[in-house]
């Protein structure tokens, strides 16, 4: 393959940075380089190492609806080393389990007969007075499952998650993470009654890594630099001068590097100030926000009692855990023999009272959450880890599309070859294949200069995990 002159320079060692990498190196591509602040890759997706423990910062399962983004994975990483689990996930509610995406029967069953009748009542109403705002998170949730299933299923645990009233969270966050029905049209699915061409299923199943997803992105990592692709850690771009055809890269250990594209997933909220916006530009950059994460890993007695879920949504105010892992049940392989380590999550504004604890203080509250819970579960003395995520998640507020859009046709219009790509690139709450294919589109537009909306990647109100199936076929859980 012809070698292709363009220097390019990859910004954020992700799913995003390193899949732009990995197609470009692919297509001919040599002259490339690699800056990430991060000591290292994967991003949000990367393995911590912690003792003889792994874990993940959040979970991260191998599924994707395109066949791109799969055929990728195996390319990246051998095959042979992607596990099959099996997917479970639950809301740990008043001391009961209820299964995720919600199934009625169940949900209806573990609430009793009166909360069942005052439920259902409530989705009467509902459909009859239907809420006139349905534009926001609050109002989209309740006109699809009514207002009491909204307030115990919805409201505490994402409220939990963006720290914002559901009433101020813009309806693209339900359409993405909720199955996209109303509660009549799950009890159809659960009884078979809907289309008799057309079924649809949850995957039951998922592929992961047998170390943990860092596992895949430490592989491709390994495999450019082998390739010839310099990698540079802990490197922090500091600013950019653009002469109009090229970009100059000042960063931290005072280097720099001229490219003539750039593939960045670098927060959006900085690229204005970075490529000197106009004040209208870096002003709307200014409205967008994150939510912080911070992770408390609890090494526990892998015992016949403790729960094996992937993880747990926790729908309790009097805690402020929001979500538990259990890496056990992600794979055998990330802990220790007659161990799990369970990995309590907090989503928090960096500065509040959570992020600002010293590690003691938050094993020490994380300990005191698990037994508030009644968990069931044998914390292993003196073991504990903290891992802190400045902005984990966008925040879809009423302000984020707004100023997505500004900044977004502000760099088409004047910088054609810097590429957002990503999460926090594009300011969407993209899982690990969405930003792959941020970046597979955004490659193949500047290597065909093709003009594909990269940006709409993950911008449908399909549900991720949701399959369709016709009935004339055998059904296949993936």
């Amino acid at each position: 393959m012809t070698a292709h002159e363009d220097k390019i320079a990859i910004i954020g060692a992700g799913p995003a940075g390193l899949t732009a990498a990995w197609q470009l190196n692919k297509n001919g591509f040599k002259n490339l380089e690699i800056f990430e602040a991060d000591n290292q890759v994967g991003g949000i997706s990367k393995t911590v190492r912690r003792g003889v423990w792994r874990f993940d910062l959040g979970g991260h399962r191998f599924f994707s609806k395109s066949s791109l983004v799969n055929e990728l994975w195996d390319e990246m990483l051998l095959p042979d080393t992607f596990m099959l689990r099996p997917r479970k996930s639950r809301i740990y509610y008043r001391g009961r389990y209820f299964d995720y995406p919600l199934k009625p029967l169940n949900a209806l069953f573990n609430l009793g007969l009166l909360e069942t009748v005052r439920c259902i009542l409530s989705y009467i109403w509902v459909r009859l007075n239907p809420p006139k705002k349905q534009d926001k998170f609050e109002g989209w949730v309740a006109a699809r499952f009514g207002w009491r299933l909204y307030r115990i299923f919805f409201k505490t645990y994402t409220e939990k998650v963006w720290g914002i009233s559901t009433r101020d969270l813009n309806s693209t966050w339900a359409a993405q993470r909720i199955k996209n029905l109303s509660l009549f049209g799950a009890i159809k699915d659960a009884f078979g009654l809907k289309s008799k061409t057309v079924i649809t299923t949850l995957i039951d199943t998922f592929k992961y890594p047998q170390y943990g997803p860092g596992q895949l992105w430490e592989s491709v990592a390994n495999k450019l630099v082998k390739d010839g692709v310099p990698l540079n850690l802990k490197t922090v771009i500091d600013s950019v001068k653009f002469d109009g055809q090229r970009y100059i890269l000042h960063y931290n250990n005072g280097g720099s590097y001229v490219a003539d594209a750039v593939f960045c997933s670098m927060p959006l909220s900085v690229i204005p100030k970075l490529l000197g916006a106009p004040n209208e530009i870096i002003k709307a950059a200014g409205y967008l926000r994150y939510r912080d994460f911070l992770i408390v890993a609890m090494p526990v007695v892998a015992s016949k009692d403790l729960f094996n879920d992937n993880w747990i949504y926790i729908h309790d105010p009097a805690v402020r855990v929001g979500r538990i892992q259990n890496y056990l049940s992600w794979s055998p392989d990330l802990v220790a023999p007659g161990t799990s380590c369970l990995g309590l999550e907090y989503f928090v504004n960096k500065d509040d009272e959570i992020w600002t604890s010293s590690d003691a203080e938050l094993i020490t509250n994380a300990k005191k959450e698990l037994k508030a819970l009644n968990l069931k579960c044998e914390v292993i003395d003196g073991e504990g880890y903290v891992v802190r995520v400045e902005k984990a998640y966008p925040v879809y507020d009423e302000n984020y599309q707004k100023s997505v859009f500004s900044i977004k046709e502000w760099l088409a219009e004047n910088h054609p070859n810097w590429y957002q790509l990503g999460r926090n690139g594009q300011h969407h709450y993209n899982n690990q294949d969405h930003s792959m294919l941020t970046a597979v589109c955004a490659v193949d537009n500047f290597i065909n200069t093709s003009e594909e909306d990269y940006w709409n990647v993950n911008l449908g109100d399909d549900y991720h995990e949701e399959i369709k199936h016709s009935r004339e076929a055998p059904v296949i859980s993936s």
